[in-house]
């Protein structure tokens, strides 16, 4: 009797304790649950830079307040640059599966194509052009798959998964509604990229719906107000999935519309943002989508400066945590904890599965994916399910690297990221075996690698007036105008060995960067 008593107890103490923790039963109701989804995405935000991670908070109040009233992931990750890390939200795999550890641009530069065994193309017009290179047509994206369970897909801002051949535009890859800029980094205030790699002239990059619009403004705010707009013309009768991936803060930065009386152009751009978010969190609310849509709010890679990411060391385009670990705030009200975080640790892929799996989608798909469902850790508080992460592997432009449990080796060295999260000690010599079979892993990984080709399909012409071939074709009599009057006002030539874009990474570089952006 005694005994039975015990087993009583404790099955009792089972039930209480169950009924103790907020949302334990939330992940299994919310699966299918279809809420709308809100993705924010800053460019080259630094981890330290919201005030909620110890910046400025005069320059980020909005997504301070998101913070408060939502959940903070700690242990968040990306890829460490632009188009990696997109290609790896869009299909839920590494970026090194679809060959997006390179980007577009890429195929323009020299020193990249060197890497790679490539030279610089020659099209058929005799020009030095780039080779076409973008998102595999045959991957299905996040948009595809939430279209496909019926909700509405809509992305604002920068796509940088393919700028050139229509299959590789956005309203080709599941989104029913697209604008924006195509490549990797417009002029806030003229939309044209800076060069065409390897030509080192402007080309005009905004589009609505893949045509090219005239409009005045920062982009940053023009995106805001079309998130406005789109959001205005939603009903409760169909859910939505709206991508907002900004430009902010990627340079170039040069005219900044406000604030730079009283902050740098730099910090100017991010309070800038900060309230094209605080635009976006009350559109949300005005329309009375706030109680059944997921925010999320998250950044693509490190900042350009260690002092930008810390308390973490290296920067974008290394994978120290200062180029792979970023902010990353998801609000839901009544649905996640205000206020709460947590330390599970979380890929960008695997943002994929979790809102496929809330909007009662299919994952079954040809080709496999990376991507972990987070419903049970995020709602239900559950340990991750992730274990490990593939960063990069042979053949990328960066260090092959993994983490795996606590522990992250980067090339040869080996760091212990919970004792040591700001990798200030090399621990390989200590641990031989581990050092080796996370080796060997990422040798077993990047077999899977698939061939990359020969990359026969050339830019023609290799500078067009903008992006987009069916749109270059009859651009309109003002986008010529801007641009000529654009080009002639840049340098018509460069010193031997000088470009106007920085060149393949230093691998054993903290920091990549000289200065160039």
């Amino acid at each position: 009797m005694p005994q039975l008593n015990s087993v009583y107890l404790l099955v009792l103490l089972v039930i209480a304790a169950t009924q103790c923790i907020p949302g334990l039963a939330a992940a299994a109701e919310l699966v299918g649950s279809r809420p709308n989804i809100v993705l924010i995405m800053s460019d080259d935000m630094g981890y330290g830079q919201p005030g909620f991670n110890g910046g400025n908070r005069e320059l980020t109040p909005n997504i301070d307040r998101l913070a408060e009233t939502g959940l903070q992931l700690k242990q968040f990750y990306t890829h460490s640059v632009c188009a990696p890390t997109r290609a790896a939200l869009l299909t839920g795999r590494y970026a090194f599966r679809t060959w997006s550890d390179w980007r577009s641009e890429d195929f323009g530069k020299p020193t990249y194509l060197k890497r790679l065994g490539l030279t610089l193309a020659t099209n058929e017009d005799g020009e030095a052009t780039r080779r076409i290179h973008a998102l595999d047509t045959h991957e299905r994206t996040i948009a595809e798959a939430l279209r496909d369970a019926g909700y509405f897909t809509s992305i604002i801002g920068k796509w940088h998964c393919g700028e050139w051949l229509k299959e590789h535009l956005p309203m080709q890859q599941g989104f029913m509604h697209q604008y924006g800029h195509y490549a990797w980094g417009i002029d806030y205030n003229t939309y044209m990229i800076p060069h065409n790699a390897p030509a080192p002239f402007h080309v005009y990059d905004w589009h609505r719906n893949e045509t090219p619009i005239r409009e005045e403004g920062y982009a940053t705010d023009l995106i805001a107000a079309e998130f406005e707009r789109v959001i205005a013309k939603q009903t409760d009768d169909k859910p939505f999935f709206i991508y907002v991936p900004f430009n902010a803060v990627h340079g170039p930065i040069d005219v900044v519309p406000r604030h730079t009386d009283r902050f740098t152009a730099r910090d100017a751009a991010l309070k800038c943002y900060d309230e094209a978010v605080g635009r976006i969190v009350a559109a949300i609310r005005t329309h009375g989508f706030d109680e059944n849509t997921l925010l999320i709010c998250t950044n693509d890679n490190g900042g350009l400066t260690e002092e930008s990411n810390r308390p973490f060391r290296g920067t974008k385009n290394t994978t120290y945590e200062g180029g792979v670990r970023v902010p990353c705030i998801m609000r839901w009200p009544g649905k996640l904890e205000a206020g709460s975080s947590t330390d599970a640790m979380m890929h960008v892929t695997d943002l994929f599965s979790t809102c496929v799996n809330l909007a009662g989608g299919d994952l079954e798909q040809d080709r496999p994916l990376d991507s972990l469902d987070m419903t049970d850790t995020l709602f239900n508080h559950d340990p991750s399910p992730r274990t490990e992460i593939i960063f990069e592997v042979s053949g990328s432009v960066r260090i092959p690297t993994i983490r795996s449990g606590d522990f992250k080796l980067m090339g040869d060295q080996l760091f212990d990221i919970i004792r040591d999260p700001s990798e200030t000690t090399n621990v390989a010599a200590q641990h031989p075996e581990l050092v080796q079979r996370l080796s060997q892993r990422l040798v077993e990984v990047g077999r899977e690698r698939p061939p990359l080709g020969e990359k026969p399909l050339l830019m023609t012409p290799a500078l067009p007036y903008v992006y987009g071939l069916e749109e270059n074709k009859s651009p309109p009599g003002w986008l010529i105008e801007a641009v000529d009057l654009a080009r002639a006002k840049q340098p018509q030539s460069w010193p031997e060995g000088k470009t106007p874009w920085p060149q393949a990474p230093n691998n054993n570089s903290s920091n990549p960067y000289s200065g160039k952006k």
